[in-house]
């Protein structure tokens, strides 16, 4: 589902090359649940948003299902990014104007070609429900608690039953029991769903959960344990 060849990122500033990622190599099969790993610093947000295609590499090459998107021309990569990628930010990243049902709804109004919205409600509507907020779903984002923002979050991505999740940090802003909740919806939704999921973390507990971990230290992998994932 994921192949990421000799990938290299550098960031040039001034007269100084500063190297994030300096050739990094592993493919992910798909429905399995990786977190990549590694200390402030280490390459891993940058990882991801080269797999979300919201930057371009050095060089190398990343492979969506098939498809290299590191240079494909802007809109065939927004299409690509919509339909393929669901994505759950460490801030949320919901609209404040939209209400929990709208900001769930948007991916699906913006992507899907079937124009059926009635399917879309209710599959909004469906997703809202089994993150526990059925009763929430005309509540704007100010008048949602962190973890329930987080949860609409959650219900979002999954809108358009895209293949690839990628989280980064989603539990990052959030007290210890609200942190282990959205941890916990998050697999049931993959699980449920089939997706492949992708998880950004510094915490080695909630990394415990995958079956599979890449770590990251100064823009190498140095530990990969899919030979021994169950």
């Amino acid at each position: 589902m994921i192949s990421v060849e000799a990938l290299r990122k550098s960031l040039r500033t001034g007269s100084t090359t500063v190297d994030i990622l300096k050739g990094i190599d592993f493919s992910i099969a798909a429905g399995e649940f990786v977190a990549i790993m590694g200390a402030s610093g280490s390459g891993k947000s940058t990882l991801l948003g080269l797999l979300a295609g919201l930057d371009n590499p050095t060089s190398g090459d990343v492979r969506l299902n098939g498809v290299a998107i590191s240079y494909l021309a802007e809109d065939k990569l927004a299409q690509l990014r919509g339909r393929t990628i669901g994505f759950v930010f460490q801030s949320y990243q919901l609209i404040p104007t939209l209400t929990a049902l709208e900001n769930v709804l948007l991916p699906y109004e913006l992507n899907d070609e079937s124009g059926d919205r009635k399917a879309g409600l209710a599959r909004a509507r469906e997703l809202l429900d089994s993150v526990g907020l059925a009763e929430r779903v005309d509540h704007y984002p100010v008048q949602l608690s962190g973890g329930e923002q987080q949860r609409v979050a959650l219900a979002r991505a999954f809108i358009l039953r895209p293949p690839i999740v990628l989280a980064d940090e989603p539990t990052g802003n959030l007290d210890t029991a609200n942190g282990e909740h959205i941890l916990q919806l998050l697999l049931s939704l993959n699980s449920k769903e089939g997706t492949t999921l992708v998880l950004v973390t510094h915490d080695p507990a909630l990394a415990a959960h995958a079956s599979r971990r890449i770590v990251l230290r100064d823009g190498l992998v140095v530990s990969d344990d899919k030979a021994t994932a169950q």
